[in-house]
């Protein structure tokens, strides 16, 4: 019996607002949080993620008020990430209401981060973000790919693929994979980049970034992803959560 593929819209967060943009720039106003997340509970969705892009740290008590209120109005679990650098961060999170934490810079700078978590709450709260797009310029790894930081602005020079595969062992239960290339530009997850990560990682695999049509999240699928997870597409109309859903099933593909 093969596991079901979720569809997870994800909603970035920004002063306590939903702000959508291409690349992380350009961002625009998408709506209430927990409106959102109620809408797409009721759309079917399994999961919802929250990232909170403020760029302050004193926006976080927006945050965990917003994953409380959300917490309170949805059914489904909830995976809230962006800006957590400690095991207290994540505790103070899943006390709100989270059911999963996402890690991303923290965990680049401090990799012991991702086992003090799982050891504490459990690999199964862990969802490793990682932020990747192909090696440019001077820049080589050995997959090709690279893990970014600051909104895909950064390189860090680590490979990828590797990355994913450490963050695995070290305890993380699931990786989220943000093609920086694709981000926001509706032409199609990078399926070349979530084929080389399943082909060494065993823990779910999220597909982020790039998603336009129906078809994209049956790609995405194909080459390896137990989850697909989109942003635009979902708040500004293009798609529901539905659409997503029957075409991986016409497909063939096992959903809930």
């Amino acid at each position: 019996m093969s596991v079901a593929v979720r569809v997870i819209p994800c909603l970035d967060v920004d002063a306590g607002r939903v702000v959508k943009g291409v690349n992380f720039e350009n961002l625009r106003d998408a709506g209430d949080p927990v409106e959102l997340a109620s809408r797409y509970d009721g759309e079917g969705a399994d999961e919802v993620t929250f990232l909170d892009v403020s760029a302050s740290s004193g926006e976080r008590e927006t945050m965990v008020d917003v994953v409380r209120r959300t917490a309170d109005q949805i059914f489904v679990p909830l995976t809230v990430g962006g800006g957590v650098r400690s095991a207290d961060d994540v505790d103070r999170l899943l006390r709100a209401g989270a059911d999963k934490v996402g890690v991303n810079t923290a965990a680049i700078a401090r990799p012991e981060l991702i086992a003090e978590i799982a050891g504490r709450f459990g690999s199964q709260v862990l969802v490793l973000s990682v932020d990747a797009r192909r090696v440019t310029g001077d820049v080589t790894t050995p997959s090709g790919f690279e893990v970014t930081t600051h909104g895909g602005r950064r390189g860090t020079g680590i490979d990828a693929v590797e990355w994913a595969e450490k963050s695995a062992a070290l305890g993380a239960g699931e990786i989220l994979l943000n093609s920086m290339d694709a981000d926001g530009t509706n032409a199609g997850f990078d399926l070349e980049m979530l084929a080389a990560v399943r082909d060494r990682v065993g823990v779910p695999l999220i597909a982020s970034g790039g998603a336009g049509t129906p078809e994209h999240f049956v790609e995405a699928a194909r080459a390896g992803a137990d989850a697909v997870l989109a942003a635009s597409v979902f708040h500004f109309g293009v798609l529901t959560v539905g659409q997503v859903k029957d075409a991986m099933r016409a497909a063939g593909l096992d959903v809930r």
